[in-house]
């Protein structure tokens, strides 16, 4: 796919993120910069602490950035509305707050709720934009079940598909494997690749799951102590990013086979 041919959705320029108070300034990483393009799969990868969920947390609009510029669809990101925003981004968090009790399709109908009028009521569209993320998640056999009924991968299933219904051309997820087996999370990812080729949409999430990054991603998000590195996950195999990562005396990183193993 040629980026040159269209313009990005989501660019991070001289992005510092971290907390303020009236006192003090607390700064988590900074010189953040990045592009994110239409169809792309992005993994966002660093060792615990390092500030994936803040930066995260910072291109949502949900904590103000310390320095430096978010642009969504080409626009700063502090010019939008929380409604109108809501068409352009929408966010999966690992949320066990969520209401159990109501049925998949109910749950994936929140995802219209920024097209809605004020009673909330679907529209044919929407019930058939509903349907067609149910589909696209493999989860509409599972519409008419209640979401505690569902196991953990299937309730991350229906929480992209809440996404998707959305419909907007950019989704993050933050860490979206977590509580899941090796066969889930493999899963989950693979259907995040799948959907970011076949929908056209860009998708970001935060992992631990490096070595499924490699592998499925067309870029890579790498926050380490001293930097934030993003490229293709060849070209940073290439750069020794992955070698910064994390102490050497349990694991390191095989450049042959572009995975991190167990030292022995």
């Amino acid at each position: 796919m040629n980026n040159n041919k269209q313009h990005s959705i989501l660019k991070a320029e001289n992005l510092s993120v971290g907390y303020q108070s009236k006192k003090k300034k607390t700064v988590i990483a900074l010189n953040i910069n990045f592009e994110l393009f239409p169809g792309e799969l992005i993994g966002l990868v660093g060792a615990n602490g390092i500030g994936k969920s803040t930066l995260l947390r910072t291109i949502t609009q949900l904590q103000e950035p310390l320095e430096g510029f978010i642009l969504i669809d080409k626009s700063p990101l502090k010019s939008y509305s929380n409604q109108l925003l809501a068409t352009k981004l929408s966010l999966v968090l690992t949320d066990k707050s969520l209401s159990k009790n109501l049925t998949v399709f109910e749950l994936v109908s929140l995802g219209r709720q920024p097209y809605t009028n004020w009673i909330g009521k679907l529209t044919e569209k929407d019930i058939s934009i509903v349907n067609k993320a149910l589909d696209q998640t493999q989860t509409l056999d599972l519409a008419q079940k209640k979401c505690f009924e569902l196991s953990d991968g299937q309730l991350q299933k229906v929480l992209i598909a809440r996404a998707l219904a959305q419909d907007t051309p950019l989704i993050i997820l933050d860490e979206p494997t977590t509580h899941l087996d090796m066969y889930h999370k493999a899963y989950i990812l693979k259907l995040l690749q799948k959907i970011a080729k076949t929908a056209n949409k860009t998708i970001l999430f935060s992992s631990h799951e490096i070595n499924l990054a490699i592998q499925l991603c067309d870029k890579m998000l790498v926050m380490t102590t001293e930097n934030t590195f993003y490229n293709q996950p060849c070209k940073l195999i290439e750069q020794g990013v992955f070698q910064t990562l994390f102490p050497k005396d349990i694991v390191e990183f095989d450049t042959v086979s572009g995975s991190f193993v167990v030292k022995k």
